[in-house]
């Protein structure tokens, strides 16, 4: 598997990238798995209780579902590698000690990080700092 595995090099080589779209969850009832094709979700998560869809705000308003929590995505530039161990964790203390809530995702080459809209650009100089003093 390609990526980096180790921790003290992901971490200092985080460039983390903040996505301009603001994002929402959404769910949708199991029979309706065709929305995530139709709408264009940036993910979508399986769960017994019906489809998680991570859609942009605008998207999500005309489709008709709630956008009162906007959520903006920061993406790791670092290409980790999936059997890496410990970045999810360094990243969320980071995040959680500046009082910032964060949603991960693991994609094959990249980590995204959900955080509250209002929150991102505090995300941003947190994330930042963890990458300057690695």
């Amino acid at each position: 598997m390609s990526g980096e595995t180790d921790l003290n090099k992901m971490l200092e080589t985080l460039s983390p990238a903040l996505d301009p779209v603001s994002y929402v969850y959404v769910s949708c009832p199991p029979e309706r798995a065709d929305l995530s094709d139709d709408l264009g979700a940036f993910a979508t998560i399986r769960e017994a209780e019906g489809l998680t869809l991570i859609l942009p705000v605008e998207v999500a308003s005309k489709a008709g579902f709630d956008t009162a929590s906007p959520q903006r995505r920061i993406t790791l530039q670092v290409h980790s590698s999936l059997e890496s161990v410990g970045l999810t964790a360094a990243v969320s203390a980071a995040l959680a000690t500046g009082g910032v809530p964060a949603n991960m995702i693991a994609g094959y080459y990249h980590d995204h990080i959900l955080v509250p809209a209002n929150l991102a650009n505090l995300a941003m100089e947190i994330l930042t700092g963890v990458a300057s003093s690695s």
